[in-house]
């Protein structure tokens, strides 16, 4: 079975570490990138099965990634779950309506965030 690969995607490089220190252990192949931007050039590249991206960063926010996948027909199956420290009722509800798959809040706990994402790639 090929591996699954996660596109990790946060300007905090101390949280980039540690998702791909725990995806990469999980048995994941792990691609990272530090805003949106970068995020989408590598998406748009090929071979990426879910994006684990931050809400806040520089020069493309999450949301904003969410909403550029969504509207590229190539990527739009790609499902997204978001990461945020932004943890009000009506941020998980923005980034749901948006289109993203899943919505963690900062602080996570690893493991849950793995499966999570796990599901999220389930039929």
């Amino acid at each position: 079975m090929p591996q699954t690969v996660v596109l990790v995607v946060d300007d905090d490089p101390v949280i980039l570490n540690l998702l791909t220190v725990n995806f990469d252990l999980e048995g994941f192949g792990v691609l990272t990138a530090s805003n949106g931007v970068e995020a989408l050039a590598l998406a748009r590249a090929g071979g990426v099965d879910v994006i684990v991206s931050d809400v806040m960063m520089p020069e493309m926010s999450g949301l904003e990634l969410v909403h550029q996948v969504q509207a590229d027909p190539r990527l739009a199956a790609i499902p997204i779950v978001l990461l945020s420290a932004k943890a009000q009722a009506a941020d998980v509800r923005l980034g749901l309506e948006a289109g993203a798959a899943d919505y963690v809040t900062k602080p996570f706990e690893p493991f849950e965030l793995v499966e999570r994402v796990r599901a999220s790639l389930a039929p």
